[in-house]
């Protein structure tokens, strides 16, 4: 291909992209709206269109009141046929769910537990589970991973799993980019949380987002003007390995005191095994097991489990005010496994950020948890494969 047949592809790409976009954000449409919008004459709109319309990827939905009391024919985005693999990586945990374009979950499958030994079977038994979901369903179009970070992007590796090293085996593209018949897309964990948030609630679509995933591990995801930030290797916003305390508990990437080492579920439940007395049994469970009967004593009222929560909130504060102090960002969503811990766990983090950051800022900044119905890091690697279709539909159509 020539460079000039190169740029105009390019071009035809990034236009047919804007197109779906604006109908996934805004939903049915007319040509006249969308020549407006995004700033095409009517006639490219029409001609773009045509070709969408005739691989059925958005449809005409009848009339709609146009212009100056005219009758124009709405365009809407077809997102109830496609479908979507998330799947999120989690140390021990491991979910597989479909979504359809606007994440509605239609089927969600938990691995069963992983230990360090059996990493390989776990590995060949998601892409047997990935491979019947697709034999199953036909409409599925794209594969998301999210994965713990820091994930190195251009390896597709991630270089420290802390409290799980044999996850730092598997090469991710290696493994998976080639295992099915339809793309696979990989993503760090938090960051596919952030785009979750991003893409399937509006209210966070303006200013710039941190996801602050509280899970086995503690990560960050910032999108700030639409744009993700990475960092020059991908591993940019590693929150849980910023130090709380310099003096601390040494911590498997090399550093002391990491912020993980305090309010992660693999944390909290060596807390919980150190006092059994607070959760009976909690050796016996899965680190979200023990987390969420903590939190249940907790609401209960049980002093012990409310000590140990505020605790676990208070760290989970401090790394809100280091979000804060470093990023400025107008949202910061609190999400996965020790967000369970609900409206006593947001109080206490907001407590803090007001005690520790500069009022004009701290103030500022909205501090909300995740309201989203499925777990934000499973619907976050939805939502990088549904990302990365609007944004490339000739990946998945001949629209040319």
């Amino acid at each position: 291909m020539s460079s000039y047949s190169a740029q105009q592809s390019s071009i035809s790409e990034n236009n047919r992209s804007r197109i779906l976009q604006y109908l996934y954000h805004n939903g049915i449409s007319s040509r006249a709206q969308i020549a407006k919008a995004i700033e095409l004459t009517p006639a490219a709109i029409t001609k773009i269109t045509a070709k969408l319309l005739f691989r059925d990827v958005i449809e005409e939905t009848g009339d709609m009141e146009g212009d100056k009391n005219r009758r124009s024919i709405g365009l809407n985005l077809n997102c109830a046929k496609y479908h979507v693999v998330g799947v999120k990586f989690a140390r021990s945990l491991v979910q597989i769910a479909v979504f359809d374009l606007k994440c509605n979950r239609i089927s969600l499958t938990d691995l069963p537990t992983v230990d360090e030994e059996h990493i390989p079977e776990t590995v060949e038994q998601i892409r047997a589970t990935v491979r019947q979901l697709i034999a199953d369903d036909s409409s599925i179009v794209a594969v998301g991973m999210a994965v713990p970070g820091p994930y190195l992007v251009e390896e597709g590796r991630t270089a420290l799993v802390s409290s799980m090293q044999g996850w730092r085996q598997v090469n991710f593209i290696k493994e998976f980019s080639e295992a099915f018949n339809v793309p696979v897309f990989v993503e760090q964990d938090a960051r596919a949380g952030a785009l979750a948030q991003f893409l399937f609630n509006p209210e966070l679509s303006e200013g710039s987002l941190a996801y602050y995933l509280l899970g086995e591990g503690i990560g960050l995801g910032i999108i700030d003007n639409g744009s993700i930030y990475y960092g020059a290797h991908g591993t940019a916003t590693e929150i849980g390995h910023i130090s709380v305390d310099v003096n601390g508990k040494p911590c498997d990437c090399g550093n002391i005191g990491c912020l993980e080492r305090y309010c992660s579920a693999n944390a909290i439940h060596e807390r919980l095994n150190e006092q059994p007395s607070i959760v009976p049994g909690c050796e016996a469970m899965t680190h979200a097991q023990a987390c969420t009967a903590l939190f249940v004593k907790a609401a209960a009222g049980d002093k012990a489990a409310m000590d140990l929560t505020s605790e676990v909130a208070r760290y989970i504060g401090y790394g809100a005010v280091n979000i804060i102090n470093a990023f400025n960002p107008t949202h910061i969503v609190l999400g996965d496994i020790i967000s369970q811990a609900g409206q006593p766990l947001l109080d206490e983090v907001k407590k803090v950020v007001r005690e520790r950051t500069i009022p004009e800022v701290g103030h500022d900044t909205k501090i909300t948890l995740s309201n989203l119905p499925t777990d934000a890091t499973v619907s976050g690697a939805a939502a990088v494969a549904i990302t990365n279709f609007l944004e490339h539909p000739s990946m998945f159509f001949d629209v040319a």
